[in-house]
């Protein structure tokens, strides 16, 4: 994985980690805590590599 910054515009921060939604503030009307973002992109990479 490798980060990558795409500006908005209109307050958006959304996350995505290979095409898939993490975090959208829009959705959640509200920035989430670091930790919150870290443990559903790890929880995304348990899921990945339990896929056969």
């Amino acid at each position: 994985m490798e980060p990558k910054l795409i500006e908005g515009s209109g307050g958006v921060f959304d996350v995505h980690v290979d095409g898939k939604e993490v975090w959208s503030k829009h959705k959640r009307d509200r920035f989430p805590e670091h930790a919150e973002v870290l443990n559903e992109i790890g929880r995304m990479t348990d899921a990945a590599r339990k896929k056969p």
